[in-house]
């Protein structure tokens, strides 16, 4: 009997151990990293336990919400969105945002992300509402940056940041597309027969300057060739020049080698008269059309006209 009784406690106190060190273990708990734990006790805010180790008191405290405070990526379905020209289109955005304050997160709004989604929305359409279809395909950046803005305003009482808004794709209806299309292909039509012209233009004006340049080194060649052929019929004449002057030279020399022989010989006046005739002989040549000669020679003339006759008269004899 008493076996059972002892055997019993034994048990019970086994029991009792496990319930302790499974009380003992409900009260510890371990944050994470980039994580935060909103505590209530008895229903009320308690605290935010953030990274490491925290105990709880069993049965009155309690975790009321675990909150992840890295940036997160919400992508939302596309909106359908009206612009100021009345066009209808589908666009869908994508919010990166992050927890910052977890009290506010778990008791600002009740499911977050759909208030998120459901602004989004809101202020999409009222953005839109103020710009015409070319605005709106063309000002992502302006639409982005005034996302953002009122989105970070009205989500800061939630504990949440918005750090980024991105338009994702803007989908225009069919009938808008086709016309863009065809408006895209008219203007590269536009522009390739623009090239095409500059290109052909081009092509003239390298061909005709091409033309000029032939035109102009023809010129500079055939004025290069006459200043050549000028030089060489000048070198031409100077060296004739030259030569008929080194020739008249040679002859005056020899002439005066001549006269000084005979005055070295001892001949008297009449015969270097006679002399001199004979060089003004050779000097025409037979080629001048008019000699001028000096008085002197002409008193010689009788001279010369007693020496033939006496040279006939020996002859005769």
């Amino acid at each position: 009997m008493n076996g059972m009784v002892d055997g019993l406690g034994f048990f019970v106190v086994i029991i009792l151990v496990v319930i302790v060190l499974a009380l003992l273990s409900s009260c510890i708990r371990i944050v994470p990293q980039a994580h935060a734990v909103v505590v209530e006790r008895l229903g009320a805010y308690l605290g935010t336990w953030e990274v490491g180790v925290h105990f709880k008191m069993p049965f009155i405290d309690r975790i009321a919400k675990r909150i992840l405070l890295k940036e997160q990526v919400a992508d939302f379905p596309p909106q359908p969105v009206i612009t100021k020209d009345n066009v209808t289109m589908q666009i869908d955005t994508v919010v990166y945002f992050q927890i910052t304050d977890a009290k506010l997160y778990a008791y600002g709004v009740d499911n977050p992300l759909m208030a998120i989604e459901n602004l989004t929305a809101t202020t999409l359409r009222n953005i839109i509402g103020d710009l015409e279809l070319d605005q709106t395909l063309t000002s992502r950046e302006t639409i982005n940056a005034k996302m953002r803005a009122s989105l970070d305003i009205a989500t800061d009482p939630w504990g949440i940041k918005v750090n980024r808004v991105e338009l994702k794709n803007i989908i225009p209806p069919a009938a808008i597309r086709d016309a863009m299309e065809k408006q895209m292909k008219a203007e590269r039509e536009r522009r390739e027969s623009i090239l095409r012209a500059e290109g052909e233009k081009k092509a003239t004006i390298l061909v005709a300057e091409g033309k000029k340049q032939s035109v102009i080194l023809d010129a500079e060649a055939e004025k290069q060739a006459a200043i050549l052929r000028a030089e060489a019929e000048r070198e031409k004449m100077i060296q004739e020049a030259e030569g008929q002057a080194e020739a008249i030279l040679k002859v005056q020399q020899a002439n005066a080698d001549s006269i000084r022989f005979i005055k070295e010989a001892g001949a008297d006046a009449a015969v270097l008269q006679l002399k001199s005739l004979e060089a003004f002989a050779r000097a025409a040549d037979g080629k001048a059309t008019k000699i001028i000669i000096p008085s002197d020679i002409q008193s010689v003339a009788g001279l010369v006209k007693s020496l033939v006759e006496v040279a006939a008269d020996d002859t005769e004899k």
